[in-house]
């Protein structure tokens, strides 16, 4: 009976490992995508220092959940107690690492608010200077999303013009907000000179906030769900982990 409670245990154990092994290729994958993410979600990363973190510890995470997960499976598939217990410390740093990024998360979520987006744009936004980090980083993901401002064009109404264009000192609205054939740098404008003297038809007017936040909120509670997935295998994986230990003589 005992010997096949353990040979339970141990089959369970790989199971669970092998989940923790597709749970780590999926945030391994999911952080690559991020960070090289030729669509605009790069530029939104890199503009907000807590996102550039975040997004490297989860491709840190997602690799070592990957290899963990395959040393799991070798552990409990040849009982072998060293792995199991290699195993069972890396998983709870893992674990408990996890946790911590997650209540962090929650803590600095307002740095993630419309209002949060709206006062750092008027505060550091510069238009067409294109060699300030921000401003450049701003207009590639109002180009790249066909959006305006973080709430509309009314952002840019207290940002000072810069010499750059006779044309845009007619209105408040920035370059980057005129709308394009394709959506790229590279795009043509539909009416450049238009939208740049005030002409609402050839303006992107939705803000960027609405816009980021409708297209990329499937993947937040996909993520979320995942990670709550995550945490839970590997809270399981430890508890078969310590029982196989604690069962192999």
């Amino acid at each position: 009976m005992e010997g096949d409670c353990l040979s339970c245990m141990k089959y369970l154990m790989f199971l669970f490992n092998f989940f923790i092994f597709l749970g780590g290729a999926c945030l391994l994958g999911l952080g690559i995508w991020v960070i090289v993410d030729p669509t605009g979600f790069r530029e939104i990363v890199a503009a907000n220092p807590l996102l550039f973190t975040g997004a490297y510890i989860m491709l840190a995470m997602g690799a070592m959940l990957f290899l963990l997960g395959f040393l799991g499976c070798c552990g409990a598939i040849r009982e072998n107690k060293c792995l199991l217990l290699f195993f069972f410390m890396f998983i709870l740093l893992i674990f408990l690492a996890e946790l911590s990024a997650a209540i962090l998360a929650f803590i600095f979520r307002e740095n993630l608010t419309r209002e949060f987006f709206t006062k750092e744009l008027k505060k550091h936004y510069q238009r067409n200077n294109d060699t300030d980090v921000f401003s450049a980083t701003w207009n590639s993901v109002m180009i790249t999303f066909a959006c305006c401002g973080v709430n509309g064009p009314e952002d840019f109404e207290a940002i000072p013009h810069l010499p750059y264009s006779s044309l845009e000192k007619a209105t408040v609205t920035p370059e980057a907000c005129c709308q394009r054939e394709l959506q790229s740098r590279e795009g043509m404008f539909v009416n450049k000179e238009a939208c740049l003297s005030g002409n609402e038809r050839f303006q992107n007017r939705q803000g960027c906030y609405t816009v980021i936040l409708n297209s990329f909120e499937t993947y937040v509670y996909l993520a979320g769900a995942l990670a709550i997935g995550v945490l839970a295998i590997e809270l399981f994986a430890m508890i078969f982990a310590m029982c196989l230990f604690r069962g192999i003589q």
